[in-house]
């Protein structure tokens, strides 16, 4: 896909709900998903970058994206554990 078809897609979306005039708490809980998920992105990259020289490296993916963001610091121990002792 083209980023200027998902773009299309993405404003659409949000007129669309702004013209229906949906609740605003799904899409407080739809916000505070996508920070959560960001942030976990970015600890992850954060984590690559200085795990490099000790040789961790953990995939960013939607999956640990989720883990880090939801859990947070637990979640990126949890994720180099189960890296280095079970995969």
């Amino acid at each position: 896909m083209e980023p200027f078809f998902v773009i299309g897609i993405i404003v659409g979306l949000v007129v669309l709900l702004f013209l229906w005039g949906l609740s605003s708490k799904p899409l407080k809980w739809i916000g505070v998903t996508a920070v959560k998920f960001i942030a976990g992105a970015l600890l992850l990259v954060g984590v690559n970058l200085f795990g490099s020289s000790l040789g961790i490296h953990i995939p960013v993916n939607p999956i640990t994206t989720g883990i880090s963001g939801i859990l947070g610091i637990p979640g990126i121990a949890a994720l180099i554990v189960i890296k280095r002792f079970i995969i």
